[in-house]
């Protein structure tokens, strides 16, 4: 059985890709393109400014694009590409009607009866979903995914969690795309590093925590850890660098860290990659340019691993930003559901 599923925003960045991985994707099949009125009843292909392959997928380039309105929807799972302010007054008319909303949004990550999954995480997070439904009255439901830069440097640390993890300092270096099209002007980035996004050092400090919190049944219970970020856009395309120094409750060695991270499995999914984390030993690896495509852009890479102390480890990790980082992590959100029985 395939699903039918809808892009909203799906002429940005994020859209972009969504459309290119639901393509060929084998659960899936769009049926539906939403974006801002100006473009309803326009064809995609001709409307869309395609930055994110070679090529427009086929299927899609005579697709003519709906207002963004359930009415016109034609699908089982909608994925949500928008921005934060037009999110939030957006997903809810879809769950309200029943649609299985899949955001990348920020504007409901943070709310109490919402899940923020990493499926290799958390994937009983989805336990709020019957818990959203009852405190909303909505047939459907939302499940968010996280901010780029926090889910790849959750993924790294959820395998730490059981060696006793306190606290967490990071540092990021986070490529170009992350900022949307057309982003950063070009003379602001070129020969420079720019050591401000707004907003991301928040959500890097706070997401992880409900990621990696507890859930009782009725609510998330925060992780006792500790997150301080510093966030700086870098000019790369794609690939965000993170330098995480890892601060623990009881001595640790490297070789426990290795292992720790190598136990972090794939699920069986079609999204999945081999590895979730892969372990590099060169000293001069992750690189964005030759690593942010492992996995097929959903494994995450970390290497240049060194022991600060007895008490705290250093290491970088890597994700493709808007593969694992976003359009990714919302579709392979979208096969845990129904793999889990969320979708009848």
């Amino acid at each position: 059985m395939r699903f039918k599923v809808a892009v909203l925003g799906a002429t940005g960045m994020v859209g972009q890709k969504f459309v290119q991985l639901l393509a060929e994707h084998p659960w899936f099949e769009i049926t539906s393109l939403a974006a801002s009125e100006k473009r309803v009843g326009k064809r995609y292909g001709e409307e869309v400014n395609w930055i994110v392959s070679s090529e427009i997928p086929d299927d899609v380039k005579d697709m003519e694009m709906v207002v963004m309105n359930p009415k016109y929807v034609d699908a089982d799972i909608v994925f949500s590409a928008l921005p934060s302010d037009v999110a939030r007054e957006i997903e809810p008319m879809f769950a309200r009607e029943g649609f299985v909303v899949a955001s990348n949004a920020s504007a409901y990550r943070m709310e109490d009866d919402v899940p923020l999954v990493i499926p290799e995480v958390n994937p009983d997070h989805l336990g709020l979903i019957e818990i959203q439904r009852d405190n909303r009255k909505w047939d459907g439901f939302i499940v968010t995914n996280p901010n780029c830069t926090a889910i790849i440097l959750t993924i790294s640390l959820k395998p730490l969690m059981d060696l006793g993890l306190r606290s967490v300092k990071v540092s990021t270096m986070q490529a170009l795309s992350g900022a949307g099209y057309p982003g950063v002007p070009s003379l602001a980035i070129t020969d420079n590093i720019i050591p401000f996004i707004k907003g991301e050092e928040e959500k890097v400090e706070t997401e992880p925590l409900k990621i990696l919190g507890k859930f009782d049944g009725k609510k998330i219970i925060p992780a006792d850890i500790r997150i301080s970020a510093s966030c700086h856009r870098v000019p790369v395309i794609d690939g965000h660098l993170e330098a995480v120094w890892a601060e623990f409750r009881r001595n640790v060695n490297i070789e426990e860290i290795i292992d720790s991270f190598k136990s972090l499995k794939p699920l069986d999914l079609p999204s999945s990659p081999k590895e979730v984390i892969i372990v590099r030993s060169e000293i001069d690896r992750p690189q964005p340019r030759l690593d942010r495509d492992s996995g097929g852009g959903m494994s995450v890479v970390v290497g240049r691993l060194k022991k600060v102390d007895d008490y705290t480890i250093r290491y970088l990790v890597l994700g493709h930003n808007t593969v694992r980082g976003a359009a990714g992590a919302s579709i392979l959100n979208a096969e845990l559901m129904i793999k889990e029985g969320y979708l009848d």
